[in-house]
């Protein structure tokens, strides 16, 4: 890969991440909304009903940001100030959308490479996940609007910075965003323990998602029914496993090395 492979650690122009911060009160939240503010998420206060509700759930639906229903203690956690039963966490990044991104890497004659993660909970996973695949010049991340790590500081500094710099889409539903993108002619690699094939026995020149699971029960029945190849990293060691994060980027290598 030549000197330069590791160098994103040692860069010094890495982008700062924009300050978390929150947005409170129904009138804020949903005019932050209606003007294109990105979420992380929103927290809502259980039991709620009426045309707030409707119209929050209507804007939540349309951008794709997970709403999760907390009964009174926990808004009051998160703060004192009077915040109407509805607490928004600001993104520190732009999200991207999928089947745009799909379309001008196309366009711009490159093939696409993608990573989709079906559940990566550890914050310092996801951030490492992102930075090999910046490095290793995949064109995006692809991660489901709920059951995922947070993109907080922790992920920021664990990507080297590049959460910031590789776009990231949020799916509201994963299985149908990775057969969207098998429709548009990617070809889906899941990596597990399961598969039968070894990694080294493929070779996958088309356009490619590499498909990770969670780091405790591996990639969901869903997945796994989607995916077009199944693969399993071979091991001799003892311990026989890795990290989620480690076997996306031996994944991501040795599936792309050979077609460069």
């Amino acid at each position: 890969m030549g000197p330069g492979y590791y160098s994103l650690a040692k860069r010094t122009n890495i982008p700062r991440m924009k300050k978390d911060y929150y947005i409170m009160g129904w009138h804020p939240v949903i005019e932050a909304l209606e003007s294109g503010k990105e979420f992380q998420k929103i927290f809502l206060l259980q039991g709620g009903k009426g045309e707030r509700h409707a119209e929050l759930f209507a804007l939540t639906k349309e951008r794709e940001i997970p709403v999760q229903h907390v009964p009174q203690q926990k808004l009051d956690r998160i703060s004192r100030k009077n915040h109407q039963g509805v607490i928004a966490i600001v993104s520190p990044i732009e999200f991207a959308d999928l089947d745009n991104l799909v379309a001008s890497t196309y366009e711009a004659g490159q093939t696409p490479r993608m990573i989709a993660l079906d559940g990566v909970t550890d914050v310092r996973n996801f951030g490492a996940i992102v930075r090999s695949a910046e490095c290793l010049g995949f064109h995006a991340v692809i991660i489901p609007a709920t059951g995922m790590a947070p993109i907080n500081e922790d992920a920021i500094k664990s990507s080297s910075g590049a959460l910031l710099r590789l776009p990231i889409c949020r799916v509201n539903d994963l299985s149908k965003s990775l057969k969207s993108i098998q429709s548009q002619g990617l070809h889906l690699v899941g990596m597990t323990e399961k598969a039968m094939t070894e990694l080294t026995e493929v070779q996958v020149s088309t356009p490619l998602c590499v498909v990770m699971g969670n780091e405790e029960t591996g990639l969901s029945e869903s997945s796994l029914r989607i995916c077009d190849t199944l693969v399993r990293i071979p091991m001799s060691g003892k311990v026989a496993s890795l990290n989620v994060s480690v076997s996306a980027a031996i994944g991501m290598y040795a599936l792309t090395a050979t077609n460069d």
